[in-house]
């Protein structure tokens, strides 16, 4: 079953986990299990996705219960009109904070891959983040004795493609758990001493309109257990509860 974060007459939001695909893909035909497929037979009616999660990122899925509902949700999040905060553990010791401003090209979707000349012409995105904790680990990985790690927060102001693992691959800040973009060497340290299998990046908050009120809407997911388990191994469990609580105390998450 997957947990339900919201649901009213015309959205529900859920908590998708690591590993879960939203919808079937060419890129990944061996795949059988799909958060569009599993929520629809949980509610018993057909559910539209009006936004994407990569397969290894967790946290708020939004979808629409109508046609009508996906066009106005699909067009505020096409506007920029949706903000999202995400937390990430990323390798190196990050700025206290910063924003990423560069511009990525386009990645075609699923359809585009069929006969399709997709141009590819990089398109303007932006990723604020902030630092929320920081650690050394005194265990060798490349060439030094110790690595060190940082908890982030981010907040992607644009919507591309994979924008919040590329974006930190180009600041040399690559995400744990990232087989595409990040470090293989540190994945594996991961795995071997913290027991994570995932990928360290999670949708923890979204803020947007609702289309029938205008009323904003908060989602909040906290991180799953197994994030949450790595949190604890590292001593961060305090400074992301901290971040968490900030944007359910203040209903918002605009800085």
């Amino acid at each position: 079953m997957l947990p339900i974060l919201y649901r009213d007459d015309r959205l529900i939001a859920i908590h998708k986990p690591s590993g879960l695909l939203v919808h079937r893909t060419a890129l990944d035909r061996n795949e059988t299990r799909f958060a569009v497929q599993l929520l629809r037979d949980q509610i018993g009616q057909r559910v539209y996705p009006v936004h994407r999660l990569d397969k290894g990122t967790s946290g708020v899925l939004l979808f629409a219960l109508d046609k009508d509902m996906c066009r106005e949700m699909s067009w505020q999040f096409e506007r920029q009109q949706v903000d999202k905060r995400y937390i990430a553990v990323v390798r190196g010791h990050s700025d206290d904070a910063g924003r990423i401003d560069y511009p990525l090209s386009r990645r075609p979707d699923d359809l585009e891959w069929i006969g399709e000349t997709v141009d590819t012409t990089p398109q303007a995105a932006v990723t604020d983040y902030r630092t929320l904790a920081r650690i050394e680990l005194p265990i060798a990985v490349d060439r030094y004795p110790s690595s060190r790690y940082s908890l982030l927060e981010l907040t992607p102001h644009t919507g591309r493609r994979h924008q919040l693992r590329r974006h930190l691959k180009h600041i040399a800040h690559p995400i744990i758990g990232d087989a595409t973009h990040g470090k293989g060497r540190h994945n594996r340290m991961f795995t071997e001493h913290f027991g994570s299998q995932r990928l360290l990046l999670a949708c923890v908050a979204m803020q947007l309109s609702h289309p029938d009120s205008g009323q904003p809407l908060l989602l909040q997911a906290p991180p799953a257990d197994d994030f949450m388990q790595v949190m604890e191994q590292l001593g961060w469990r305090a400074a992301l509860e901290d971040a968490l609580r900030g944007h359910a105390e203040s209903g918002t998450i605009r800085s």
